[in-house]
Parts: C-alpha cells; sequence; structure tokens
C-alpha cells in the first residue's frame, strides 16, 4: 500500500502534489529513465501542451506493460526548459492523475539532451 504523508508540522504542499509517499512491503518497483516527447513514430510534437500529452502517453504505456496504472506512481521528477510556461505541464499532469497525489519535483534546465525536448519525466511506481 502506497500511503501520502504530509506531516501537520510543516506547510502544505505549493501545488497538487505529496510531500512524500511511503510505500510499505512493495512487491514491485518500477523505475523509468526520463521519458521523452517522441511519439510511437518517432515525430516530436512542437508545442509544449502536445509533447506534455506524448510523454504521459508514453508513461502510462511502460506502466501498462508493467502491469501497472498511473494509482502506482510514487514519485515524479519533470524537466523543463526555462523558457517553457509550467502551468501546462502541471495541468496535463493533474489530469492524467486524476487526483491522485505524488511526490513530485519540478525542475526547470537550460536544455534536454535533443534540442527539440522541451519536457523530460522521470517516474518511480511501485505495488
Amino acid at each position: 500500500m502506497n500511503r501520502e504523508i504530509s506531516p501537520q508540522t510543516i506547510a502544505p504542499p505549493a501545488a497538487n502534489y505529496a510531500h512524500a509517499v511511503l510505500v510499505e512491503n512493495p512487491q514491485r518497483t518500477l523505475h523509468m529513465s526520463g521519458v521523452v516527447p517522441v511519439a510511437p513514430d518517432g515525430t516530436v510534437p512542437q508545442g509544449l501542451h502536445e509533447q506534455t500529452e506524448v510523454v504521459w502517453a508514453n508513461i502510462v504505456a511502460v506502466l501498462a506493460e508493467a502491469s501497472m496504472t498511473v494509482r502506482d506512481i510514487v514519485s515524479i521528477t519533470t524537466y523543463v526548459v526555462n523558457s517553457e510556461p509550467l502551468a501546462d505541464v502541471m495541468a496535463v499532469r493533474d489530469r492524467v492523475l486524476g487526483g491522485h497525489r505524488v511526490a513530485s519535483t519540478l525542475v526547470t534546465v537550460p536544455a534536454l539532451a535533443r534540442p527539440a525536448w522541451r519536457l523530460e519525466i522521470a517516474v518511480i511506481a511501485a505495488v
């Protein structure tokens, strides 16, 4: 069972995420590499919103292959090129997670490994 940890002695999270998620007695843990905005046909959309949709579709596909769902995600690290507006990235994340709160870190970076990529997301899931 994965359980959100949110001490009453500290300020609440700055957005829709958990300060921490406790994983007790996991049977399986999945560590994803950074998932990038490359569609199944090899294309990379130009817009940040579209890239975010592709990244999350790729994450869901990896989870499904591991017999997991977004409800099994316990931690997300998102890297966004620093000139990008973050609201789209967070809105897509929140929609895909459907209210499921996870430990989440968002980092702005000057660039990613390929110039066309505007974001990359690494995920840890556990059941």
